[in-house]
């Protein structure tokens, strides 16, 4: 069996991977340039089908390469005198695969939850109106300017205002990128764990692994400095 001629069909599977994740990454902006651009709440939530329909297709293709992965570790484990019926052997592990599938699979996948995450602190900042809408841009605006001017956008850890902030998926706190990163590799140096810079938190093992990019508060911030 060229196992390497297998080898390689596995890694362009893999590849279309990089493409779905592009393909959430892009509905994620656009949804948040919806709430920012006061669309209507029906394009949002179109957006979010969007992201389901995503992440069926990230699922279905993960369970298809782990099929053919275990079928063929499998076959190497084994050393057959006959080659077996590959295709076969993949499409029965893959049904075992996905007789386990469930709805909520596709709302647990990380991008899916970066993007309804990221979405609810937009619309905390920005409030669609609609056609019939009596109340002025203007008067939107000041509203706007309000909660923006309550919001805390200082890093806990430069005390200046972030450009690029990264919020900890374990306890909900933002810190400038550079700032928590270099902390975070200048202690495991040491061996030694991190805890959050925001003051009162008792969550002491910050990882990088942890961040990811809050969007939404940087656009707040860019919005009121422009």
């Amino acid at each position: 069996i060229p196992f390497n001629v297998i080898d390689t069909a596995l890694s362009s599977l893999k590849n279309c991977q990089s493409f779905i994740n592009s393909g959430m990454d892009i509905a994620t902006k656009t949804a948040l340039d919806l709430v920012e651009s006061f669309n209507d709440e029906e394009d949002v939530n179109n957006m979010e089908k969007v992201m389901l329909e995503f992440a069926a297709m990230d699922r279905n293709l993960n369970n298809y390469i782990r099929a053919f992965e275990e079928t063929v570790n499998q076959v190497k484990r084994e050393k057959p005198e006959i080659i077996p019926d590959l295709e076969k052997l993949v499409q029965e592990k893959l049904t075992a695969i996905e007789s386990k599938n469930s709805d909520s699979d596709l709302r647990r996948n990380e991008k899916y939850m970066y993007f309804i995450d990221q979405l609810k602190e937009m619309k905390k900042q920005f409030r669609n109106v609609s056609d019939d809408d009596n109340e002025t841009i203007e008067q939107i605006d000041e509203d706007i300017a309000v909660t923006r001017s309550q919001m805390n956008f200082i890093c806990p850890i430069t005390q200046m205002e972030m450009r690029r902030p990264v919020r900890n998926k374990v306890c909900g706190h933002t810190y400038e990128e550079e700032a928590i990163v270099e902390i975070i590799q200048s202690r495991k140096q040491k061996k030694k764990k991190v805890r959050c810079p925001k003051m009162g938190c008792s969550h002491d093992d910050v990882k990088r692994s942890d961040l990811v990019p809050d969007e939404a508060l940087k656009r707040v911030i860019d919005s009121q400095n422009k």
